[in-house]
């Protein structure tokens, strides 16, 4: 029996969250898993744009862009790693709590900036939010660059 089938992990298409990939890659040769990879688009965080902007083009844009994400993944796993893609729109922590249940994900694996204090608060932390809710375990993999080379060698080290 595995102990993991699939593997949810959210993109944002950024070099950084590549350095969670690699975990769930890793995760997925071991337990022989698929990797389910979703980017999601919040429009929400568009709102603020002039009403003369067309709306069809920066979905258009954003949808685009999250094709490049998925597909980035896909290229970066192993020929032995089996990758799903979707892009999806909505509020990326309630998209990718909802997307982990019903595809009967086994483990999100998902970076987090690590940000802290007024940053936090102001910001706010989507994978804080999704460790919170998610109905499966959370796996958050610290993204900041400069901090890389202090991440955990064991990934199950940080699974929350």
């Amino acid at each position: 029996m595995t102990m993991y089938d699939r593997i949810l992990v959210p993109t944002d298409g950024s070099a950084e969250g590549e350095h969670a990939l690699e975990y769930a890659i890793e995760l997925a040769r071991t337990h022989d898993a698929t990797i389910r990879a979703v980017y999601v688009i919040n429009a929400a965080s568009y709102g603020g744009l002039a009403m003369e902007t067309a709306w069809d083009g920066i979905t258009g844009a954003l949808r685009e862009e999250g094709e490049v994400a998925v597909e980035r993944v896909k290229e970066l796993a192993p020929s032995d790693v089996d990758v799903e893609t979707n892009v999806l729109e909505g509020s990326p922590s309630r998209v990718i709590v909802d997307e982990a249940a019903p595809e009967n994900c086994d483990l999100v694996v998902m970076g987090t900036h690590g940000r802290g204090g007024i940053d936090r608060l102001l910001l706010g932390s989507v994978a804080e939010r999704v460790v919170r809710r998610s109905p499966v375990p959370v796996l958050t993999v610290h993204l900041d660059a400069d901090d890389q080379e202090s991440a955990p060698a064991d990934p199950r080290a940080t699974v929350e």
